[in-house]
């Protein structure tokens, strides 16, 4: 990995830890509700990928359609939603436990064939995933736990949606694009709930503007230089990185129930991406 792929890595990783943050200080310290933090995330995100877009190529056509709008509504409608009552680092580990798992199972409903080391480390990172979710003092709020989930299942089926596309970011400013008016149909459902401040507008906007689209731009800029495995088991970072910006920024506590569960679920997913599959007989 050259020290260009590495520094664009490093960038692109603390922006999704970033997207983490943003919407957990938004709805925790400022006035703005999920759906607006939603709309506006989403509206953020589809103009500063259609400005990269134009400046990469002037004539250029967003791409996308709307099975992956779709997606990328849900995961960011699910995240926002979730965030109302999860920790940064919980919200995160889930989330990225449920892309990587999600990503697994479909590969073995496609028939890929895992060896031992990855049945263990599938076995793994369900009981780590089952062990945060049980009753106890420190227990996630299930329904912010499912929604968080469902968020990760989601985006895990954007990105094999992205895998078939020859241009990532005309794809993915194009599904922003798409996804904008299913936020304002969120907003309106909602409508004598929605309330905002300036702050809270401005957390909305880093998000889709900075986390999402600029930080969507780098990966994309990073990838050609990475990978598969190394693509897949780099992002097992930002639950860590996100838990420990939420200690050291948010005072959030880093609990024994989150470390090992964190610890079993990321070990897990990294036994299944790192160990060499077997060949087919």
């Amino acid at each position: 990995m050259t020290p260009r792929i590495l520094l664009l890595t490093t960038l692109a990783m603390l922006a999704f830890a970033g997207n983490s943050l943003l919407c957990r200080i938004a709805l925790r310290d400022t006035a703005i509700d999920p759906a607006s933090f939603t709309g506006v995330r989403l509206l953020g995100g589809a103009l500063t990928l259609w400005l990269l877009m134009l400046r990469r190529e002037r004539r250029a056509i967003p791409d996308g359609d709307w099975y992956g709008a779709a997606a990328l509504f849900v995961y960011a409608a699910a995240f926002s939603f979730a965030y109302l009552h999860l920790d940064a680092g919980t919200g995160a580990l889930l989330l990225f436990g449920a892309v990587q798992l999600s990503m697994i199972v479909w590969g073995l409903i496609r028939g890929e064939r895992f060896g031992h080391w990855q049945v263990l480390g599938l076995i793994l990172a369900m009981g780590g995933l089952v062990f945060l979710l049980l009753p106890g003092s420190s227990t996630p709020s299930w329904r912010a736990a499912l929604l968080m989930l469902a968020s990760g299942v989601a985006w895990g089926i954007y990105s094999l949606r992205g895998r078939r596309t020859a241009n990532p970011l005309n794809a993915t400013a194009g599904n922003f694009v798409r996804a904008v008016p299913l936020g304002i149909l969120l907003s309106l459902s909602v409508w004598n709930q929605l309330q905002w401040d300036i702050p809270g507008l401005v957390y909305a906007l880093l998000s889709g503007a900075l986390a999402s689209g600029v930080g969507y731009a780098i990966w994309y800029s990073a990838l050609p230089g990475l990978t598969a495995i190394q693509a897949a088991s780099v992002q097992l970072s930002v639950p860590l990185l996100t838990a420990v910006a939420g200690a050291l920024l948010l005072g959030e506590a880093l609990t024994d129930r989150l470390l090992i569960a964190g610890t079993a679920i990321l070990c897990g997913i990294a036994l299944v991406m790192l160990t060499r599959k077997p060949e087919p007989s």
